[in-house]
């Protein structure tokens, strides 16, 4: 967390908070809660200027978002404070998480609620004036024309660290706050773990379940490493906010990598990798679950167009340091294969979401690659989920039996309980055989046509057919 220290006009600022402050104790105004260093504690709430305060640099409201723009981010770094940084935030308050192009619709939502109503919740400030809770009600107010807003007051010793927990606890709580967005809150939890503290105490902080945090931390290292990988020499690569919309899918690529890992650890990455991949194509998550372990060997590499297909260097197995005559399996030709085409397309997807990165030549043949790539990938998936349908179809008739059996084997025991008790509807039940031996017929007679030579099963059942 960057040390941004007090605003410009931070005292003259402080001077007006503490001043109406001191006039909220002395009318015993209202307060609200906040989580403060290990215990609530009640603040002071007060009028405040709208155009007096500040937006927070270190908000994780957008902290995703701000490298949108680079020159404008580095205003932030650089004079957090000033016209072009605070104007950035607030432009970047408005926008949706997932295409900066598009006002929020919560945004809006928001605004035409404060123009109804007005402001229901207060927000909070530090005793400089950074806006630490309301950053986005600051800016719907602003837009408005509105000139005030109420906001309670942290305590004079507030530090950069009580700015982020208080901003944390408070978003945290399940009330009418609109959400951080998937990747900001990812940036959130990386960022408390990483000052040291447990899993455990941070996926209670979030409300969540220690597994949901692990695979969120799973899911967050991958999109970093996929954005590493997507450099190009010209500077180009990914961003976090590439990955906004993707949540559901790698949360499902997270559940099915994890559950294969353990039995086959190649197999898992052919499947991470493709799947990957369909997530920078923008499939969507109906068609990533037909993307299994087999469907680069299967279906894609075959029909690559010679401009995709990798070049895969043999990689030697890993000898054990210590251990002689004992070495690690090295990573299979098909999975590296996988692992070439899935980089291809992030580095062509990283040149194409950033065209002022590269060449016009450059930029028009990475466009080509994911042209190609797409129309490789639809035949690919058409083609596994018609392989998917048919084992569906050839796996449904022996699942129907299987449940009818189960029915039949229910049946058996409550049929004992139903006589115990004397509860037996016999000439309900004679009439329920009945329907069951018509149906067992009509089968029989489907299955004889179908089994020259019949099993032990199928046997039975045309030897019942013709004893009936």
């Amino acid at each position: 967390m960057s040390d941004f220290g007090i605003p410009p006009k931070g005292e003259e600022v402080k001077a007006v908070i503490d001043q109406r402050y001191k006039l909220a104790m002395t009318e015993d105004g209202a307060k609200v809660t906040i989580d403060w260093r290990g215990e609530q504690r009640h603040v002071y709430v007060i009028s405040m200027p709208v155009d007096m305060l500040y937006f927070n640099p270190d908000t994780h409201r957008i902290r995703a978002q701000r490298t949108l723009d680079p020159e404008r981010n580095r205003a932030i770094e650089d004079d957090p404070w000033g016209q072009t940084a605070q104007q950035y935030l607030h432009d970047l308050l408005r926008q949706r998480p997932s295409n900066p192009d598009q006002v929020d619709p919560e945004y809006t939502a928001l605004m035409e609620e404060l123009d109804d109503v007005g402001q229901r919740e207060p927000g909070i400030v530090s005793p400089h004036g950074i806006l630490v809770d309301g950053n986005t009600r600051a800016a719907a107010l602003i837009d408005l024309g509105v000139q005030n807003i109420r906001v309670g007051v942290l305590p004079d010793d507030t530090s950069r660290q009580d700015i982020n927990n208080v901003e944390l606890s408070l978003q945290l709580r399940k009330d009418r706050r609109r959400d951080y967005s998937y990747i900001n809150r990812l940036i959130a939890i990386d960022e408390e773990l990483g000052r040291g503290r447990s899993e455990a105490d941070v996926a209670k902080d979030f409300n969540i379940k220690l597994a949901t945090l692990q695979r969120d931390r799973w899911v967050y290292s991958q999109i970093l490493d996929a954005i590493e990988r997507s450099k190009s020499a010209a500077g180009a690569s990914l961003r976090l906010i590439d990955f906004e919309q993707h949540q559901e899918k790698l949360r499902e690529l997270h559940r099915d990598y994890s559950k294969l890992a353990v039995t086959d650890p190649d197999a898992a990455k052919r499947l991470f990798q493709s799947r990957l991949a369909m997530v920078l194509l923008d499939y969507p998550k109906t068609s990533l679950r037909l993307a299994e372990a087999d469907f680069h060997t299967r279906y894609l590499a075959t029909r690559l167009p010679e401009e995709l297909k990798p070049e895969v260097a043999t990689v030697p197995a890993v000898s054990v340091p210590g251990i002689s005559g004992t070495s690690l399996p090295s990573q299979s030709t098909d999975a590296a294969a996988a692992e070439a085409l899935t980089s291809r397309l992030l580095r062509a997807k990283a040149i194409t979401s950033n065209a002022d990165k590269g060449s016009p030549e450059e930029v028009a043949k990475a466009s080509t690659v994911m042209k190609q790539a797409r129309e490789t990938f639809d035949v690919a998936v058409k083609m596994a989920g018609q392989n998917a349908q048919l084992v569906k179809r050839q796996t449904a008739v022996p699942e129907r039996l299987t449940d009818a059996a189960d029915y039949v084997t229910q049946c058996a025991n409550e049929f004992a309980e139903a006589r115990a008790k004397r509860a037996l509807d016999e000439e309900a039940f004679d009439d329920a055989l009945v329907l069951l031996r018509d149906s067992l017929m009509i089968l029989a007679r489907q299955a004889g046509r179908a089994f020259p030579t019949p099993g032990e099963g199928v046997a039975w059942l045309l030897e019942a057919a013709r004893t009936t």
